[in-house]
């Protein structure tokens, strides 16, 4: 393996762990994250010449704080930072340390006083890594607007003393429940991205999938956390059937199964059966048991409908929402046909008039029942509503399909 191909792995390997022991040390997010970077760069001049050292994570740590001491004798600010950086422990934390400040991370990226987008832009930059560069590409933003967003997000949490620790007990389920609600947007974004040319954002499923099973190694025994990494894993197991050569949508009923990957598959559902293990349910454990029907059925026709419908009926009376209940009429439609799902849309037209995935599931129930005038006047509508070019080109042709049909 070359030098830089080792600097790719361990970067991966190595990013969160660094910045999140100079967190601590520092106490200054946007400091380590710009010592760490400067040294992977020095890592990727000096490894090429002098080989990968025998342990590149405590080589990066200590090049890191060589470069936040230079920097802190040049800044009277952090003044009173540096004799504790100076005459603090130089070694590598043990594992459990480690562990610790990289939940002490993502908890303070995904801290409830800061917005949605500064959550998700931060934990994907502090906690995976990902340049600035690369997220704004993922959410189709300029550059410079991306980093006035990073920046503006570190400058409130210095403002406001944003803690980088895991919280206490008492607190703890909550802060979770926020961390795994981002990271599932980010997979969400990535798996059906809201606006742009193509259906898919790959790195931002990678980056989430990565997140959930970070998670589950630092948290190994929470059931919620074992789920949200089965959910993503099942969900995305399906990735490579999703479009077709031309990067046109292909929907779950058409999707040639034999694409689908199986090890993410056997990956999804070990997590989901140790989520199991520990009897406690929740939103997401419930989501990837959906998911987990429809990885393992053979076919659309053969999928486990009647089970879903009742996982569906868990979710709504736990976490009542009406994008779960417009999932629901799906499933209703498969187990008591398209007329009883379409009333149960009708129900939700109010809550829903502006999401374009409510009309396109009418429009193809009005379609099942031979209402072809409604179902492409529902269709038009979800086209208007659609920001993404490649779902807008799939709705285009089903509307023109429905009409060669009634020609």
């Amino acid at each position: 393996m070359s030098a830089d191909d080792a600097l790719t792995e361990i970067f991966r390997t190595e990013w969160s762990r660094v910045v999140a022991t100079l967190v601590r040390e520092l106490r200054d997010l946007e400091l380590a994250e710009d010592v760490a970077q400067e040294a992977f760069v020095e890592a990727s001049t000096r490894w090429a010449e002098d080989g990968v050292p025998r342990r590149p994570g405590a080589w990066l740590l200590t090049t890191a704080r060589r470069r936040a001491i230079d920097r802190l004798r040049r800044d009277r600010r952090f003044a009173n930072r540096l004799p504790d950086l100076v005459t603090g422990d130089t070694e590598q934390p043990d594992d459990r340390t480690i562990a610790d400040d990289q939940l002490a991370l993502i908890f303070g990226c995904c801290h409830p006083a800061l917005d949605d987008e500064a959550r998700v832009a931060l934990t994907l930059r502090s906690v995976a890594g990902l340049s600035t560069r690369e997220i704004a590409r993922a959410f189709l933003v300029t550059e410079p607007t991306m980093a006035k967003r990073l920046v503006r997000a570190k400058h409130r949490i210095r403002a406001t003393g944003i803690p980088f620790t895991v919280p206490e007990s008492d607190r703890l389920a909550d802060r979770l429940s926020a961390v795994c609600g981002v990271v599932y947007a980010i997979f969400t974004e990535g798996h059906r991205r809201s606006d742009g040319v193509e259906l898919l954002r790959p790195v931002l499923c990678d980056e989430a999938i990565w997140l959930a099973e970070t998670l589950v190694e630092l948290l190994p025994g929470d059931p919620e956390v074992l789920g949200l990494a089965a959910l993503v894993l099942l969900t995305d197991a399906r990735r490579p059937a999703r479009t077709d050569e031309d990067g046109n949508v292909v929907l779950l009923a058409d999707q040639d199964r034999s694409l689908w990957d199986r090890e993410k598959i056997d990956r999804g559902l070990a997590y989901l059966g140790a989520a199991h293990r520990r009897r406690r349910v929740g939103v997401y454990q419930l989501l990837a048991s959906i998911a987990s029907l429809h990885a393992t059925a053979e076919s659309h026709e053969t999928t486990a409908w009647s089970s879903i419908l009742s996982v569906y009926d868990v979710l709504l009376l736990r976490y009542p929402t009406p994008v779960l209940a417009l999932n629901r009429a799906v499933a209703v439609a498969e187990v008591h046909g398209p007329d009883a799902a379409l009333g149960a849309i009708d129900e939700l037209a109010g809550s829903l008039d502006d999401y374009e995935y409510l009309h396109s599931t009418r429009a193809e129930l009005l379609h099942r029942t031979g209402r072809t005038d409604e179902a492409a006047a529902a269709m038009g509508r979800a086209i208007g509503l659609s920001g993404n070019d490649s779902e807008i080109a799939w709705m285009r042709e089903r509307i023109a399909s429905w009409e060669r049909i009634a020609d």
